[in-house]
């Protein structure tokens, strides 16, 4: 289940660093929405010109499949930095001080791992298919319409890459607070009580008016 959560942000250096990789998250994003919305153009530009001229846009699967890279991947790091990702904190629930940030530590330390060895994958993945020997520096392509697959392919390095950055900010924020016993540690995510929520609620009505 998904609660809640405050990122601390202060004057330290791991702050510093946490919210100049946010820029890059945040952008990250963006490029992962703008996308998106460029489909739905794509998608009645197609079906406008199958209905009134008979003569769909070419290539549109192709263009889906080229695309859905950017949008399930881009914006990874970014729902990582605040904690946004689906998690089961039945358990964590319960926990409390150092026995909270060891949990979460281990936690951040096996998902890095397995990322790494996923990004090595993708970019190999992506290097079968890089070859500026050949035409449009691509060694395959779509069906339809020949599209170079290798940038999708990049972006999945690319996210990945960004996202060891934001954990190993995160497995030093939480290493941070374990050491030294920290309350509130900086550049992690702070799951929020039901009460605390409820404050945030009514601080953000209190604002609106």
């Amino acid at each position: 289940m998904t609660r809640q959560v405050a990122i601390i942000e202060d004057t330290s250096l791991l702050s510093r660093i946490d919210l100049l990789l946010l820029k890059l998250e945040r952008l990250c994003a963006f490029i992962s929405g703008l996308t998106i919305f460029s489909l739905m153009f794509l998608a009645v530009y197609s079906v406008s010109g199958r209905k009134f001229f008979n003569a769909p846009l070419a290539g549109y699967v192709d263009y889906i499949e080229a695309a859905l890279p950017i949008i399930a991947i881009m914006g990874v790091s970014y729902v990582q930095r605040d904690g946004s990702h689906i998690r089961m904190d039945i358990f964590v629930s319960f926990l409390r001080g150092r026995a909270l940030w060891l949990f979460e530590l281990i936690s951040i330390l096996l998902i890095l791992v397995l990322i790494l060895y996923l990004t090595w994958g993708a970019w190999l993945h992506f290097d079968r298919s890089f070859d500026c020997s050949r035409p449009f520096c691509s060694r395959d392509s779509s069906i339809d319409i020949g599209l170079p697959t290798w940038p999708s392919k990049l972006v999945v390095p690319f996210a990945f890459t960004v996202l060891s950055l934001r954990l190993i900010l995160q497995a030093f924020g939480y290493s941070r607070a374990l050491i030294f016993g920290l309350k509130n540690p900086t550049a992690v995510p702070l799951v929020l009580s039901v009460s605390e929520q409820a404050k945030n609620e009514t601080d953000a009505i209190d604002r609106a008016r």
